[in-house]
């Protein structure tokens, strides 16, 4: 009877690291199905950045290219032809583009010169701050589908835009 307990117990550790592996690959692949974040700006052009976005993220795979001054002019209603065909390369390819909502504040960027279909991301709060409650990724009212899922992505994105 013990060796019959101890058999099923055995078993039920086996079963628990099966099932907590197949979790742990299905949240790797997960944040495989998504790319990573590239910026334009701080030594790297828009060009730059997009051709690596779309160079890593074939078949389709989101990514995201965030543009700071004075790279963000590529997503200006204004931008040369080469550019714009580039950014519509980008968004075919399911890549999101992004811009700080403290440049937009500041006037580094004037939002109504932007492309269509541009997102303007929010940095970290101040510390103390309850715009972000606690536990939450989110600013209320904020389209996370046009955001990272990835914590890592995220982050990088709100300390770029802080």
């Amino acid at each position: 009877m013990a060796s019959l307990w101890r058999r099923g117990l055995c078993h039920g550790k086996r079963l628990g690291a099966v099932t907590l592996c197949a979790g742990l690959l299905s949240m790797s692949v997960s944040a495989q199905s998504e790319g990573g974040l590239y910026i334009a700006g701080d030594g790297f052009s828009f060009e730059q950045a997009a051709n690596r976005g779309l160079s890593q993220n074939p078949k389709g795979r989101r990514f995201f290219v965030l543009s700071l001054p004075p790279g963000s002019d590529a997503l200006m209603k204004s931008a040369p032809g080469a550019v714009v065909a580039l950014r519509d390369r980008v968004r075919a390819s399911n890549g999101v583009l992004l811009v700080c909502q403290r440049d937009i504040d500041s006037g580094a960027i004037d939002a109504s010169t932007l492309v269509a279909g541009v997102v303007a991301v929010r940095g970290f709060p101040p510390p103390g701050s309850k715009a972000i409650a606690p536990g939450e990724r989110y600013f209320p009212g904020e389209d996370r589908s046009s955001l990272p899922q990835s914590n890592e992505a995220l982050r990088r994105l709100r300390s770029t835009c802080s």
